[in-house]
């Protein structure tokens, strides 16, 4: 994927906003005032009047605003195996995880066939790179895409989670185990049926990935490639991404009802704060229940219990 940035000035920028409008998709992060979505490429405008062309594409769109001071580079994103010609169009389950950097809730996997026949519904249906969609936007659109692919979805809570833990599993080892049992069930699903491929959102480079494996009974191989940034690679992996997204927010939710508020997702200061507050009201064991206990937000929400305890 090629990464292409332009400071614009203001009367450009304009012009970007206006000729994308239609492809506008919602970004809420920060610096960021527009963002919009193509087939093959990303564009985000930011307040300082930098634009971010990202994507197959990138190179011809920004060459349609040339006329502001180019500052950027070219990079490549994606790393893992090279894929074949015209992959975006071929049949394919793809799969992703996500939660593994949240201390509270659970990690999630899902595995997703598109064939080529319902590559165009899926898009229809509102499927982008993941990281470009909101929560809330997932949730609406998730129930639809479940629909219409065959699908797996797995979600591992924190019992389950702390237990393995325990034992010696990391986190790689969790996860390879997880996207092998989708990825099964979905073969499972379509058989007969066979994919062009098998695309993995990759986390561990292939011989890791499958040493991880090596005591699993069965182990899906036939035709499996990796490529980190594989969402934008086929709608497979995107589709994949956006469904444990919202199986981790509908645990989430669960748990949120079970401690009467909602959770702080991620792991920063914010939840050792709140990791504090339930320590504090509930115990140890409740907190524990709903978190990945080895984290280092755990000491943390101990301490500063401590030092609320001695004020």
């Amino acid at each position: 994927m090629t990464n292409i940035v332009l400071q614009l000035s203001t009367e450009e920028l304009a012009k970007v906003q206006s000729y994308y409008a239609s492809d506008r998709i919602e970004r809420n992060a920060p610096g960021v005032i527009f963002a919009a979505k193509l087939a093959d490429t990303a564009i985000t405008v930011y307040k300082s009047g930098k634009v971010m062309f990202q994507g197959a594409g990138a190179a011809r769109e920004s060459a349609r605003f040339g006329t502001g001071k180019a500052t950027a580079k070219t990079v490549s994103a994606a790393k893992g195996d090279t894929l074949p010609e015209n992959f975006a169009k071929l049949s394919v389950i793809g799969s992703d995880e996500t939660g593994t950097g949240d201390y509270f809730g659970p990690v999630t996997v899902a595995a997703v066939y598109v064939p080529t026949d319902k590559i165009e519904l899926i898009k229809e249906l509102g499927v982008k790179d993941s990281k470009q969609l909101t929560d809330e936007y997932m949730r609406k659109i998730a129930p639809d895409l479940m629909k219409v692919c065959m699908h797996s979805i797995l979600t591992l809570r924190n019992d389950k989670y702390n237990t393995l833990q325990a034992k010696g599993y990391s986190q790689g080892k969790i996860k390879a185990m997880m996207h092998n049992q989708a990825l099964k069930h979905v073969l499972d699903k379509i058989s007969p049926e066979h994919p062009d491929y098998i695309l993995i959102d990759q986390f561990a480079e292939r011989g890791v990935y499958f040493n991880y494996l090596k005591n699993e009974k069965t182990v899906v191989q036939e035709s499996v490639l990796f490529s980190t940034k594989a969402e934008n690679l086929h709608v497979a992996v995107a589709t994949a991404s956006i469904l444990a997204r919202y199986a981790f927010l509908k645990e989430m939710d669960r748990l949120a009802e079970t401690i009467g508020f909602p959770l702080q997702k991620g792991a920063g200061r914010k939840v050792d704060e709140m990791a504090a507050r339930i320590l504090a009201k509930h115990g140890e064991a409740v907190l524990k229940s709903m978190t990945k206990w080895h984290f280092a937000n755990t000491e943390k929400a101990k301490v500063l219990l401590r030092k609320r305890n001695t004020n």
